[in-house]
């Protein structure tokens, strides 16, 4: 193992914080006010100058925005969102929207609109409950309540059922143990056969089990047990959840199973799914690059080149166009 690698790991399992790779960074020489003019000309200039509010909003981080914001608000006597709503349209507004809240704003939205309406959009309930780190789902509880007076386990309870329900329920309570310097060898035996005691052994599954060690054990504790199962079960973890569960509850298992083998592959993948997918998936592709900007994208980026042997830049050059390939484009950063 390398110094670096060995460093980078550290860096990821001290106080159970996860390491942060962002493509979007604080903009040096950063002047809330200058930015405010531009925005306020780029959005009365006949026809909407949209490349400057690309340039502004991507190039700065969210809290640099906030600042861009309260500076307009004083000038121009009227909300920057309002106005940004007012002046943009289509996926540029969605985008430029989204990057107007913080990461964890943005995902209790998405959560709350998976789940407001007739019928759920299980597939980004999944997505977002299942990918997120436990100090995100503490933050996102947190602002859930703050923007929408509401439970977030409530509404998540009332929209779902089953042990579909149970384990997104079992996620939402953050009962995952923090990532301990010591290696619990014993206890990553007994979770694995307890695994597999759980389901492939037997006629059925037991899935209350699958279900506590799923939602309440560390990653990195997991990626153990997942290679120690191996040597119980003949199947892999993934293709266990294949065999044993189906539906909604089987994509939850895989996307979490997922994220603690690599999280960063997991969102490659499903970024190259939907946009090669017929009737790209803009939602899925705008959901993952405005939410993890500030937090893996960079990572992401890297993992998708070493899995399509094409950068993620150019596949979105490829699947985009207009103001929402160059707003995109420029929260990717420029090729590594």
């Amino acid at each position: 193992m390398m110094i670096s690698e060995f460093l980078g790991q550290l860096s990821i399992n001290i106080g159970g914080q996860e390491a942060r790779f962002p493509t979007v960074l604080p903009a040096t020489d950063f002047d809330p006010d200058r930015d405010a003019a531009r925005i306020e000309t780029a959005i009365k200039t006949k026809g909407v100058d949209e490349q400057t509010i690309i340039d502004v909003l991507t190039k700065r981080t969210y809290s640099q925005r906030r600042e861009v914001a309260f500076s307009y608000e004083r000038r121009a006597k009227k909300d920057m969102i309002t106005a940004l709503k007012g002046a943009l349209s289509g996926s540029l507004e969605t985008v430029a929207l989204g990057l107007m809240k913080s990461a964890t704003q943005f995902d209790a939205s998405e959560i709350r609109g998976s789940i407001k309406g007739l019928g759920t959009d299980e597939e980004t309930l999944i997505e977002i409950l299942c990918s997120r780190s436990n100090d995100e789902l503490v933050e996102i509880k947190k602002v859930y309540k703050e923007m929408f007076k509401k439970e977030l386990e409530k509404d998540v309870a009332g929209d779902t059922s089953g042990n579909f329900a149970k384990l997104l329920l079992a996620l939402v309570q953050t009962k995952r143990a923090d990532p301990s310097a010591m290696v619990d060898y014993e206890k990553i035996d007994q979770d694995a056969r307890a695994l597999y005691d759980a389901g492939v052994k037997i006629k059925g599954t037991d899935v209350a089990t699958w279900i506590s060690i799923m939602s309440e054990r560390s990653a990195p504790h997991l990626q153990k047990v997942f290679q120690r199962y191996k040597s119980y079960s003949p199947y892999d973890m993934q293709e266990s959840i294949m065999k044993e569960v189906k539906g909604d509850l089987q994509r939850s298992f895989l996307v979490l199973v997922q994220c603690f083998e690599n999280k960063q592959l997991f969102f490659a993948k499903r970024l190259n799914e939907a946009m090669k997918s017929k009737g790209a998936k803009e939602k899925i592709v705008t959901r993952i690059i405005v939410s993890r900007c500030e937090v893996d994208l960079k990572k992401i980026c890297s993992e998708y080149k070493a899995n399509f042997g094409q950068s993620l830049q150019q596949t979105i050059a490829e699947h985009t166009k207009g103001d929402y390939q160059k707003v995109l484009l420029g929260l990717c950063g420029a090729e590594e």
